[in-house]
């Protein structure tokens, strides 16, 4: 219900669409009665337009938070197009000036903008403007959040009146340390370099072959035109060279740089501040123990960008302020976060947070992060440390801790105690990515709330405030809750990224757990042992979740050969018992 609050109605405007209910008009529409005053409990603010229409939000999810309107039916947010830009703008205005009406002046702190659908439950189209932004509590930045499919902000929806579209198609040509990739522009690769700690450079290749021969023919058929903005006269540069598995001498780097003599440099050379860096890669192949004399294929190129792996180092677990036994090495937070395309203003859940590494590296690329955890010490930073020589953890030891660490605090929205094999959220699409890293029962145990002999019969008995004892959460169960979650929370186009233990003599592509609702995406293994590793998984939410597909998995044939994997500990530690048999039998010889 909305109130005055010292604001007079606009009766002018009330009064002109009473009559007649002219226009487009939907008796059905709450908007469309609101705008003609056929809501008795809700008061219509001033607009300075009078096909505009302003009130309180029922709901709000700001100290001030109101919703501008058209007077007459109108479709939601997709239904706009390029003439519908100066109606945008009214609205924008109509919202900033009740606002200051309201004594709210900092129109820096305010988000505006409309829910995308079908994340918004009225369609008529109504622009959200609510304020101070700074003070939006845990679900207000889950459905307000910028650039998002729940909620777009004015400035991403006045350009997409214009269409245009991200194309990012790629195509790996070459399989070696060196790849070849088709980026539509220098800008988008400059982006890619912004985000992997994988890869150490990108060029823009000018040429390469198997010989230098083919190299040196392939530069001269490279566009001449492309080539001179960056070897004017007036211009400085330098040149590199790297090879990969072999070392060259000072000799044979020069001789062969002055190779390229026939490229038509103009510019002065300078090796400490060029303008452009130019690099000749040389593939000396995989075999240490195997160096070639000539390498298996050459690379010249203009050097555009570096990637983030100094990220490692500044994100190292060392330096962290709240650590535990099972941390995420940063490497690997900021891998998941890419095969996550974790991008601005998303929003990041992890299931089993611990103590947050997964959460920071989403932050660090501008994602609101939250999670869960079953373990309320982790979550609270209470009891034992895990550092050497340090008995308590300290009073700011949290995973908020961490995130202010690094300056991201901002995009921290909450830890919750919670048992992830029963979701604490209401339904519906509610997170970009799922980034977890599940306990396999080797440093961290599998639990779950839950008497050991508990049937389903009893979970369905048991009342909503009733808190189980802890028990075992087997492996395949874990996964399989999951992949459900993921698919009923995730929206269309979201990602699921996991680590999934594996006893190698064992693996099959088919024990891998699948879900109707998610396609698979990439698998790629570390090593933990001889006889173990684990397996990055990354599924993308390509279909609507429903309630058929609530326990599909059951029906699945992949879900008992899965459940030989709860037995993962076991045949973990089995390793490790022969391996220190073997040794101690070897000693004594």
């Amino acid at each position: 219900m909305a109130g005055g609050e010292g604001v007079a109605v606009d009766t002018a405007a009330a009064e002109g669409t009473e009559s007649g209910k002219g226009g487009n008009y939907d008796g059905k529409c709450v908007f469309c009665r609101i705008a003609r005053r056929e809501e008795p409990g809700t008061a219509l603010l001033s607009s300075e337009y009078e096909d505009l229409a302003c009130f309180r939000d029922c709901r709000p999810g700001a100290p001030h938070h109101y919703l501008v309107v058209p007077v007459e039916h109108m479709g939601n947010c997709k239904t706009l197009k390029k003439e519908h830009i100066p109606l945008v703008k009214r609205m924008m205005e109509v919202g900033k000036a009740v606002l200051q009406r309201n004594n709210f002046s900092d129109l820096n702190d305010v988000r505006m903008g409309f829910h995308w659908p079908p994340f918004c439950s009225i369609s008529h189209l109504h622009l959200h403007v609510l304020a101070p932004a700074s003070q939006l509590g845990f679900l207000s930045r889950l459905f307000y959040r910028i650039n998002s499919y729940w909620f777009i902000t004015e400035i991403k929806s006045l350009l997409s009146l214009h269409g245009g579209q991200f194309s990012g198609e790629q195509e790996i040509r070459v399989n070696s340390p060196f790849w070849i990739l088709s980026i539509p522009s220098e800008e988008m690769a400059r982006g890619l370099m912004k985000r992997t700690v994988c890869a150490k450079s990108i060029f823009e290749l000018w040429g390469h072959g198997r010989s230098a021969g083919e190299l040196y023919a392939s530069l001269k058929n490279y566009p001449v035109d492309k080539m001179l903005p960056y070897l004017q006269s007036d211009s400085t540069y330098k040149i590199h060279i790297h090879t990969f598995n072999k070392t060259l001498t000072q000799a044979q780097k020069i001789k062969k740089i002055d190779a390229l003599e026939f490229l038509p440099f103009k510019g002065k050379v300078n090796l400490k501040k060029p303008e452009h860096i130019f690099w000749i890669l040389e593939d000396y192949g995989m075999d240490p123990n195997n160096v070639p004399e000539e390498p298996f294929h050459l690379y010249f190129g203009r050097w555009i960008a570096d990637g983030q792996r100094e990220l490692i180092e500044s994100y190292s677990v060392k330096k962290r302020h709240f650590i535990g036994n099972t941390s995420m090495d940063a490497c690997l937070s900021f891998i998941m976060a890419n095969h996550g395309r974790v991008k601005p203003d998303d929003v990041v859940y992890d299931p089993f947070v611990g103590t947050g590494g997964l959460l920071i590296s989403s932050a660090h690329f501008g994602a609101y992060v939250c999670g869960t955890d079953i373990d309320y010490n982790t979550i609270h930073g209470l009891g034992k440390a895990t550092r050497k020589n340090q008995k308590w953890r300290g009073p700011d030891e949290n995973i908020r801790a961490n995130l202010r660490q690094y300056g991201l605090e901002k995009y921290y929205l909450d830890a919750l105690v919670s048992d992830s094999s029963r979701p604490i959220w209401r339904k519906g699409m509610l997170f970009d990515a799922v980034i977890t890293d599940p306990p396999y029962g080797i440093r961290e145990a599998t639990r779950r709330t839950g008497a050991q002999k508990e049937t389903d019969k009893t979970a369905e008995r048991s009342t909503e405030n009733h808190i189980f004892v802890s028990s075992s959460y087997h492996l395949s169960d874990i996964f399989f809750d999951l992949l459900k979650f993921a698919a009923e929370y995730l929206v269309m186009g979201g990602r699921l990224v996991y680590w999934l233990p594996i006893y190698r003599p064992e693996y099959t592509e088919e024990i891998i757990p699948r879900h109707p609702c998610l396609k698979l995406i990439s698998n790629c293994e570390q090593m933990l042992s001889s006889h173990t590793s684990r397996r990055l998984i990354t599924m993308e939410k390509v279909k609507e979740f429903k309630d058929q597909d609530q326990n599909s998995y059951l029906l699945d044939g992949q879900y008992m050969p899965y459940r030989g994997h709860n037995s993962f500990r076991e045949k973990y530690f089995s390793g490790v018992t022969k391996r220190i048999a073997k040794e101690e039998k070897d000693n004594q010889k």
